[in-house]
């Protein structure tokens, strides 16, 4: 893997925080606490709308855990699969942007 295809959290909210943003109904976050924080919010929105899927709350949970870890490869695969359902939770926001 090239350092460009790295995942980080930083790159996980450049990509899709205005979408989170969107669906939580605030200002796009610009750093990790407020972006776990609109993830949790944006997913109890979806589910107000009827569109249910644990994409957004479990990618809260594996950034943090992404956040806390302390090993490179455990940070690694921890923001992998918040990369994952963040890509999975992308596809509610669309729906949920074109109800609005």
């Amino acid at each position: 893997m090239t350092p460009i295809d790295t995942i980080t959290a930083d790159s996980l909210i450049a990509q899709y925080a205005d979408g989170i943003a969107f669906v939580a109904e605030e200002q796009p976050a610009t750093e990790l606490t407020g972006f776990i924080y609109q993830l949790t919010y944006a997913a109890e929105n979806l589910d107000r709308a009827g569109l249910y899927s644990d994409d957004l709350t479990s990618a809260a949970t594996y950034l943090a855990g992404g956040d806390e870890a302390t090993d490179d490869t455990e940070r690694t695969v921890l923001l992998g699969k918040a990369a994952e359902h963040l890509l999975n939770g992308s596809n509610f926001i669309d729906e949920y942007r074109d109800m609005c």
